[in-house]
């Protein structure tokens, strides 16, 4: 579609630059391949020039393509690239890896590490394959830099168009996200970014647990792999959601690896941030609070609609035994408070539900209370695999620029201050076997 000009803008023009991100392994080199020796098929003309992170890289790129394009026919059952443009061939003495021609052309391929010259050659298609080596890469930002003023400066130097002759280059930037500042999250951010297609997908959809490709990568490979790399580069890989670390928000929690006993506790707590908007979530944090601080004892956290969730919230206050449960009125939090009201009181539970409308700024209230978060909320030492969706929404929100979703922080910081703000209550003694706390 982008090759046939039928990628189209809003305004009816169409695109000629795309990004391609998507997880390792999932054939993006192997699907521009593919796509070069299409393009070579179709016209003849057109010159490709294609750029990887190291020349090895580029090289195998141009060879699986010229290969490809020169592949004989073996067997009458296998289709090769004469079959579909017969009569297309490789030139005779112009067969180089780094630089090729077909039949009747002065040049139509050439591959070249990033960072590599390029002179004397104009393309009519740059494709840049995957441009960041590795996880040194991702977090050296000169490395980073050096890559974006390459592509500014010498690569996009190699477009090679004629509006007289209707020629217009196509731009492919096809990788694995590493980091915030990477090349395409450079060039999302910059005002080029309205001149290109996305591609965007995620190796796993997390709230329905549906892998992208589960003959390519399994969900138990998935999470193998999760426990193994660095979070932010897994997240960055697997999840295009690259992390600016200096920017998070939140720093490393602190944690417990048992839960405390034979503690004389001063309120076990709740508090719920009902879903406002068809893409939040619907979030309940409860804990066991001990002075200052507050030992966090479960997570629930779901985008189901309310019929489901209100019994779902109610269960879990019951559950987690709570005595004082603070519920956001707003967008139908009112009611949905009601719910879960009856259905403990119907239950015999022994929780106050308090609902309220929360008229603070949200971004301003989490903010504010990170720091007492960083110093008095503490969580099991496994919370990262118990709450996995929790954990990434908590660990990744970022100090500045948009969130995609602040639920999960939001909830985190209404339960900081029912403690910050809470009004001293009667000492108990609860026994956490007896109370059904889970740990």
């Amino acid at each position: 579609m982008l090759y046939e000009h039928r990628l189209l803008k809003a305004s009816g023009e169409p695109f000629t630059k795309l990004i391609s991100n998507l997880p390792p392994r999932v054939g993006k080199t192997r699907t521009l391949i593919l796509f070069s020796q299409w393009c070579l098929g179709k016209n003849q003309s057109e010159r490709i020039i294609t750029a990887s992170y190291n020349d090895k890289l580029a090289m195998r790129f141009s060879r699986y393509t010229r290969d490809g394009i020169q592949e004989p026919k073996r067997f009458p059952a296998t289709i090769v690239f004469s079959d579909i443009f017969p009569g297309v061939k490789i030139q005779e003495g112009h067969t180089s890896i780094e630089e090729w021609a077909l039949e009747g052309q002065f040049f139509s391929y050439m591959g070249t590490g990033q960072g590599g010259t390029l002179t004397g050659q104009g393309g009519t298609i740059l494709i840049i394959d995957d441009p960041v080596k590795d996880a040194y890469t991702a977090y050296n930002e000169n490395a980073l830099d050096e890559i974006w003023n390459w592509y500014r400066g010498t690569f996009l130097s190699r477009k090679e168009e004629d509006v007289s002759q209707n020629i217009t280059t196509l731009e492919i930037v096809n990788m694995t996200r590493w980091a915030k500042n990477d090349l395409c999250g450079k060039i999302l951010a910059s005002p080029a970014v309205k001149d290109f297609y996305v591609v965007s997908l995620e190796a796993m959809d997390e709230p329905t647990g549906e892998m992208l490709c589960p003959d390519l990568l399994s969900r138990e490979h998935y999470e193998d792999l999760k426990v193994l790399m660095d979070d932010n580069i897994f997240m960055s890989n697997y999840h295009q959601r690259p992390l600016d670390v200096k920017g998070k928000l939140y720093g490393e929690f602190l944690t417990y690896t048992e839960f405390p006993r034979n503690v004389v506790w001063d309120n076990i707590i709740s508090y719920t941030d009902t879903a406002d908007e068809g893409d939040d979530y619907n979030v309940t944090i409860s804990g066991n609070v001990l002075g200052d601080d507050i030992y966090i004892t479960g997570v629930l956290c779901s985008k189901e609609a309310m019929e489901i969730t209100e019994p779902c919230t109610a269960n879990f206050l019951l559950s987690q035994r709570i005595r004082l449960a603070k519920i956001e009125s707003n967008s139908g939090g009112r009611g949905f408070a009601r719910a879960v009201e009856k259905i403990i009181q119907d239950n015999n539970g022994i929780s106050e539900v308090v609902w309220f409308h929360q008229s603070e700024n949200k971004i301003a209230r989490i903010l504010t209370n990170a720091n007492w978060i960083m110093h008095h909320v503490i969580m099991p030492v496994n919370w990262k695999d118990k709450w996995s969706v929790f954990y990434r929404f908590i660990t990744d929100f970022q100090r500045e620029g948009k969130n995609k979703h602040d639920d999960c922080p939001d909830a985190l910081t209404g339960l900081a201050e029912m403690v910050i703000k809470i009004p001293d209550v009667e000492d108990e003694w609860i026994d956490p076997d007896k109370a059904g706390i889970s740990f």
